[in-house]
């Protein structure tokens, strides 16, 4: 691991944007990313799978959005298959998740499949001059503390927590503190198939903290969970291009299959739940401009950097938070990590979703007026 280089680090970042910037930096600056609470806006999006290679029977779970907060609503779904002989919403019982199911016989030899969804999202910011007290299940807190099969909260996880957050008294100053941890020990690996799969004891005992967001932000729910403040991630998927300029902060709602992506919120009582998003301040820094960025200070990152812990961009929907999800019906008897991807399987077993033009599925989305 990095973390004997995290002081050192953390007190070069002011000496660091002091240096002469990059031609690039100098041509661009400034940069803003600062999402204000604003109107709804209402988008619907369509999955649509089409199974090239069936063999024996074949069936299909598809995540759709299920999340019904201050910053999301739903305004409805629909499905249609012309051949499915079983289309139903289920759900995994120990998660929570809801999917929609279905199942085709042997005899149908190019099943289809098609979800439409429809809600509405806004920026979603905190006012971190409002404190309060914020009520919530304590179910749903003591949840959201436990470990899950890839994100151990005991052993090296809390001992890198502990290291991350010595001297932070509350949960803000223990999130903040874990956050900028993570701005400096890790990294966003371009290599990585898909989002990642949050593995976070393996990356934490390789040292390797490289992943994409399913990664990076399973680390920072991890090690906030291991000292006692509540965290999860949300999986769903980017919409529309973001409206700062951030290329990589957006979608393009022709063709969505690769804009999953995964984010976090915390639980910090004098504020409820809490958005946060350090896997995007690690995209930027190394793919928005040609030049990996490794300072978070760096003018580009920087509004993105304190954007991002408490506010996202309403460019974005999300489907579930849920954690070693189980899919009803199927073959198989062991959970995935999460569900942020269409999932199918039959005779030729579990297919590959991180390969959209085998499995044959599109996604896309439009902003409509309701």
């Amino acid at each position: 691991m990095r973390t004997s280089r995290l002081s050192r680090r953390e007190l070069l970042i002011g000496a660091c944007a002091a240096l002469p910037l990059p031609a690039f930096a100098q041509a661009q600056a400034p940069y803003r990313f600062e999402p204000q609470p604003g109107a709804w806006r209402s988008f619907e999006t369509t999955m649509s799978v089409a199974v090239a290679d069936a063999q024996g029977a074949t069936r299909l779970w598809l995540p759709m959005p299920d999340v019904e907060t201050d910053f999301q609503r739903s305004l409805g779904q629909s499905w249609s298959s012309s051949n499915a002989a079983e289309l139903r919403v289920v759900a995994d019982p120990a998660s929570g998740v809801r999917m929609l199911y279905a199942e085709f016989p042997a005899t149908v030899k190019q099943p289809a499949l098609q979800l439409l969804s429809r809600f509405q999202t806004r920026n979603r910011v905190v006012d971190w001059t409002k404190p309060g007290r914020v009520a919530e299940d304590p179910a749903l807190l003591q949840a959201n503390l436990r470990a899950t099969e890839l994100i151990p909260v005991d052993g090296l996880v809390r001992k890198t927590a502990l290291q991350a957050t010595a001297g932070a008294r509350t949960d803000v100053e223990k999130v903040r503190a874990i956050y900028d941890w993570l701005l400096v020990n890790a990294h966003r690996e371009p290599k990585v198939r898909g989002c990642g799969t949050g593995d976070v004891r393996t990356m934490l005992e390789s040292g390797n903290l490289g992943g994409k967001c399913a990664d990076l932000n399973a680390i920072f729910v991890g090690l906030c969970r291991s000292v006692g403040v509540p965290a999860r991630d949300l999986y769903g998927l980017r919409l529309v291009p973001s409206a700062f300029g951030y290329k990589e902060l957006g979608g393009n709602p022709a063709n969505l299959k690769g804009a999953q992506h995964c984010r976090a919120e915390v639980f910090l009582q004098q504020y409820g739940w809490v958005a946060m998003d350090p896997a995007d301040v690690l995209k930027v820094m190394r793919q928005e401009t040609p030049e990996w960025i490794k300072d978070p200070a760096h003018p580009l990152v920087a509004p993105v950097r304190k954007a991002l812990f408490g506010s996202w961009e309403g460019n974005w929907v999300a489907y579930n938070s849920g954690h070693d999800v189980m899919l009803p019906g199927g073959a198989g008897k062991a959970s995935i990590p999460f569900l942020m991807y269409p999932q199918g399987e039959n005779a030729s077993g579990r297919f590959d979703e991180l390969a959209p033009d085998s499995f044959r599925y599109t996604i896309s989305a439009r902003e409509i007026t309701v």
